[in-house]
């Protein structure tokens, strides 16, 4: 699958320029990102033959600063989904040995793992 790689940019209007760094001429814009990605694509495929099958790689210039804050977001949010899913391996686990090794009730299991025993039940199958 071929992959083009398009620069987005926001111009004095606030509108996102969007320009494909290896198709000569092949630009366009939109009010939104979303807009001037949908809208490369129709560009792209007046260019190319393969546009609707191929990748868009985005690359969205922003000020250095505010760069770095979405990638430590973005960074963030990685780690918490990790975390999260970390966290119900754990507590399914642990909801399981409480329930068949100690063979303690649903709603003890819950009160232990400070949860609903309905999500207890849940967890052990």
């Amino acid at each position: 699958m071929k992959i083009y790689h398009v620069d987005y940019e926001r111009d004095e209007s606030r509108h996102w320029i969007a320009r494909a760094r290896d198709v000569a001429g092949c630009h366009t814009y939109g009010r939104t990102l979303e807009e001037a990605r949908r809208r490369m694509r129709e560009a792209l495929a007046t260019a190319v033959d393969d546009a609707d099958s191929a990748a868009l790689a985005d690359h969205v210039k922003l000020p250095q600063a505010i760069e770095r804050e979405v990638t430590r977001a973005k960074a963030l949010r990685r780690e918490v989904e990790e975390r999260s899913a970390a966290a119900s391996a754990a507590a399914r686990k642990a909801a399981r040995a409480l329930l068949k090794e100690m063979r303690l009730s649903v709603r003890d299991a819950g009160t232990l793992l400070g949860m609903s025993g309905q999500r207890i039940q849940q967890l052990a199958k």
